[in-house]
């Protein structure tokens, strides 16, 4: 970090910069020395401001004490902190500043060490350059100031620059607030800071030596990325903020998601995006994810991304009008054209093309983005990267937090143990695991029936699993026969429940984690059918 400080007698106009990020400095320095302001500063600033033709003036004159440590100790300083903390309306402190011979100092204006893009740059960075790259004077002249607000006008932001001069020229209204929202974006910028610092310190540190994933205090920094129109209703205000925390770094995810054509994202679309996305970057193959209210309705995989397209839909094509579609790899003109064109069954009377409210894939071609930007003109458009394995969930309750391991495991993390007496082929274990991938994003209860990479059905969210799993049935219909049927839970009966109507309902294999101190029923009751059954011993609640 470098510094700009602004100086002159008691009783004349003075200002400190300590700028790392010297975006628009001239534009600022030009600023302040039209309104009187003597330059003082040290470092790679002062170069800079010499460069461009300002007189500057070393910081070592302001505190008559040289640079030490390697420039760990610069602004630490009585003659630098006694001008920012002293009150102006208490005569004790003028008094103090007189004896000691210190001028105040009315602004300051700082920008910290890059700590964060140091340590999340390709590569990243080795413990000591990220220690090195910790700003201790930067973050005490922030505070200093912003406690002092009243007396001292603080600024972190460039973008803030032209403010800073309209204050200084009083051609604003209402000082006191200005000041004060300064201030708290100050402490705000501290604060994010410190957080940076602090997840760093844990992730190199393992944690605190006990063992335990989870800090003692833990806090996440949120940016925000914009303003919505509503909540999830309208009668609910609402924003999105995107997570800065160092772990979500070229994570992907729908936050960091480009939009390149239609209207404005809603709280709705943003979860309605996110639970497709996070669905299509669970498979490996060419794969179209349909969701209507955060549920996957049509899930389907197939080499020819086309065909998997038309089975996602087809799969529910009720639900799937208006929802949102989402694939893994890139959406050229072919598909695009068939996204736009496309006709369901179930509408093809009355030639009514599908309506969606958000596409999204990984990567657009040139002539693909231009085609489907010509189905409609509210039609969202993102394209997002996929999502990384290893990240954390968080999930607010009233008056707390609950934290947990992202479920991300796969049909490569876990062993597919079957307990019939019927083995499954081949390709009904390739179904019991795609019906397993994919009821792990419906909402419990789930029971999702699905075949040949494609589902067929699923019930999601009923208060017993017999009844999720009639939904699922009935939506599959007569395609149910010697298809898998996934189910997120254990049974917790078999005979005269949800088993037994499957196996009555025509499906070769069942998976499930097991668990239920009936797992013997439910496997007596699949033999009895000449039903495959298959354990997980990993649960999919979604709630």
């Amino acid at each position: 970090m470098c510094f700009l400080i602004f100086f002159l007698s008691a009783g004349s106009k003075k200002a400190l910069l300590s700028l790392s990020d010297k975006r628009n400095l001239d534009v600022l320095a030009t600023g302040l020395r039209e309104l009187g302001y003597t330059l003082i500063s040290t470092g790679g600033t002062a170069k800079a401001l010499e460069t461009a033709g300002f007189e500057v003036t070393r910081v070592e004159e302001l505190t008559n004490f040289p640079e030490m440590l390697d420039g760990r100790v610069k602004t630490l300083h009585p003659a630098v902190h006694g001008g920012i903390l002293a009150r102006r309306d208490l005569d004790s402190h003028m008094d103090a500043l007189d004896t000691h011979g210190i001028g105040t100092i009315d602004v300051v204006v700082v920008n910290l060490y890059p700590f964060y893009d140091t340590v999340t740059a390709p590569g990243g960075a080795s413990f000591e350059k990220g220690v090195e790259n910790i700003d201790i004077g930067g973050p005490a002249m922030i505070r200093a100031a912003a406690k002092n607000h009243k007396h001292v006008l603080v600024v972190v932001d460039p973008a803030d620059y032209p403010t800073v001069l309209d204050s200084l020229q009083g051609k604003l209204e209402n000082d006191e607030m200005i000041r004060r929202k300064f201030a708290w974006k100050a402490f705000q910028h501290v604060s994010s800071y410190d957080s940076a610092v602090s997840e760093w310190f844990w992730k190199e540190n393992n944690g605190d030596g006990s063992g335990t994933q989870f800090p003692s205090e833990l806090t996440i920094p949120l940016a925000l990325k914009s303003s919505l129109r509503y909540g999830e209703n309208p009668h609910q205000k609402a924003a999105f903020y995107v997570d800065k925390s160092i772990s979500e770094v070229d994570a992907g995810g729908i936050a960091t998601a480009v939009q390149h054509h239609g209207k404005e994202m809603s709280y709705n679309n943003y979860l309605d995006a996110d639970a497709a996305w996070n669905c299509v970057c669970e498979f490996k193959e060419p794969t179209c994810v349909v969701v209507k209210h955060t549920n996957p309705c049509g899930v389907a995989s197939r080499p020819d991304i086309l065909e998997a397209y038309r089975l996602a839909v087809e799969a529910d094509s009720v639900s799937a009008f208006g929802g949102i579609v989402a694939f893994n790899c890139e959406v050229d003109e072919a598909l695009a054209r068939e996204i736009r064109e496309y006709i369901a069954k179930r509408y093809q009377e009355n030639q009514t093309k599908m309506f969606y409210e958000i596409v999204v894939a990984p990567k657009y071609t040139e002539k693909g983005l231009q085609v489907l930007k010509g189905k409609s003109k509210a039609l969202r458009i993102l394209e997002a990267q996929p999502i990384k394995k290893g990240r954390r969930s968080a999930r607010q309750v009233g008056g707390g937090w609950l934290v947990q391991d992202a479920d991300d495991l796969t049909p490569d993390d876990i062993t597919f143990r079957v307990g019939t007496t019927k083995v499954p082929t081949e390709a009904e274990m390739t179904d019991a695991k795609f019906a397993w991938v994919c009821v792990k994003h419906v909402k419990s209860n789930a029971i999702v029936v699905a075949k040949d990479n494609s589902m067929l059905g699923m019930g999601s969210g009923q208060p017993n699993r017999i009844k999720s799993l009639e939904i699922a049935i009935e939506k599959a219909g007569s395609a149910v026969k010697g298809a898998a049927l996934a189910s997120d839970a254990f049974f917790p009966f078999a005979w005269n429940d949800a088993v037994e109507e499957a196996c009555k309902a025509g499906v070769s294999v069942i998976v499930q984690p097991g668990g239920s101190i009936r797992d013997q029923d439910a496997i007596d009751c699949c033999n009895k059918y000449g039903v495959a059954m298959v354990f997980t011993d990993v649960r999919h609640f979604r709630h």
